[in-house]
């Protein structure tokens, strides 16, 4: 008897997470409607700033380079739930020759989902 129970409530539960699949991926406005929409992206986005107030940017300094910063918005990632891919990216350059030295890993960047 217990078997029985068992195996019909995981079927149920294997059936309910198929169901918000389906709906949250396929129907539109969906998830908006109830997770709420993603913050605005911030205005500078994709352009490169150069950094002199984090520990980062003052030890590049220290060691003659220049480090810039931007944040980069990635519409086709983002995974189930939509929304793009926001990730900040840091390179630093050669304050002599303004070449690029080298480049620092991408960085996640987390956006809120705000109800309206």
């Amino acid at each position: 008897m217990g078997f029985i129970i068992g195996f019909l409530f995981m079927i149920a539960v294997i059936g309910g997470l198929f169901y918000l699949l389906v709906i949250y991926r396929e129907v539109p406005g969906a998830v908006e409607q109830r997770l709420g929409v993603l913050e605005a992206l911030p205005e500078d986005i994709n352009k490169w700033k150069v950094d002199t107030e984090s520990e980062a940017g003052k030890d590049a300094q220290q060691k003659g380079l220049k480090r810039e910063t931007r944040l980069f918005h990635d519409p086709s990632g983002g995974g189930f739930l939509g929304g793009g891919k926001l990730v900040r990216q840091a390179r630093y350059r050669n304050q002599a020759t303004n070449a690029i030295v080298r480049v620092e890993p991408d960085e996640p960047v987390t956006r809120k989902r705000v109800r309206k």
